[in-house]
């Protein structure tokens, strides 16, 4: 039997075919892998590092310091307190309330490249731990323990991102600021945060993640401090951290231990005089 004579095309085209098998098949392949699942809502994207691009809120700041009152937290059982720049700055005189019509003595220590001041007093409370170095989130919940009006109240904040600080007037300055979005308070709070400029920013284990300094009531923010700032500003005045967590504190009982801060004078109201 014989078996028909094949064209010489057909098989040229073969072996041509066969050679470009084989050339396709030694090809390295270098896919990327598929793309990991998005975070959990409550995780949220990391916080990036503070940048000249972030957008900025601008704020005017008098010449001259009127008297008032703001919120302060104790760092060192010594007698060393945080509170903001604007609540002291300019003051004759500045004390801590520890009691009803009773405050201490309190001298000033203004952090000139940011929105925090330093308190000392002759003997204080004791200190809140600092979160400061720890890699926030967005989405990430805060609370704002202090003297909002000038009496006891809270508020709770969800962490938006980062904006710049445009500071006018007395103190003129640019620094990062980390930008919250209120989503509770004290109940029957209404109206203005004021007052509780200085209060400590916790998360959920009871540690300082920033100073309050400022509000925007109609857009329903609150602003702090960026931790790297305090961390500097607290470092230079010989405090370092991290420590140990604080109690727990969540949406349902942060009034509670807002209570209990104040109580024991770890979160205090400052006075400012100017005569």
């Amino acid at each position: 039997m014989h078996f028909p004579r094949l064209p010489d095309w057909l098989i040229y085209a073969a072996v041509v075919v066969a050679l470009l098998v084989a050339a396709v098949g030694r090809q390295e392949r270098a896919d990327a892998p598929a793309a990991p699942p998005p975070p959990p809502e409550a995780e949220g994207a990391a916080l990036g590092p503070a940048s000249p691009f972030d957008p900025a809120v601008v704020v005017e700041v008098a010449e001259t310091a009127e008297a008032g009152a703001g919120t302060a937290f104790s760092i060192a059982q010594s007698g060393t307190w945080v509170t903001a720049r604007h609540v002291v700055e300019g003051c004759s005189r500045a004390a801590i309330v520890v009691a009803p019509g009773r405050g201490v003595a309190a001298g000033v220590r203004i952090d000139p490249n940011s929105e925090t001041a330093i308190l000392t007093t002759d003997g204080g409370a004791t200190p809140l731990p600092l979160g400061l170095g720890q890699r926030l989130r967005r989405g990430e919940r805060a609370f704002h323990v202090g003297f909002p009006q000038g009496r006891p109240g809270e508020a709770s904040s969800r962490l938006l991102g980062r904006e710049n600080l445009v500071v006018q007037g007395r103190g003129a300055r640019t620094e990062p600021v980390l930008v919250w979005a209120e989503t509770g308070r004290t109940d029957g709070l209404k109206g203005t945060l004021g007052g509780l400029s200085g209060a400590p920013a916790l998360d959920d284990q009871g540690r300082v993640v920033g100073v309050t300094i400022a509000e925007a009531p109609r857009r329903g923010r609150i602003y702090t401090t960026a931790p790297e700032t305090t961390a500097r500003t607290l470092a230079a005045g010989g405090r370092r951290g991290p420590e140990p967590a604080g109690p727990a504190i969540s949406a349902d009982n942060y009034g509670r231990v807002a209570d209990d801060l104040r109580r024991n004078l770890r979160v205090a109201q400052v006075v400012c005089l100017t005569t």
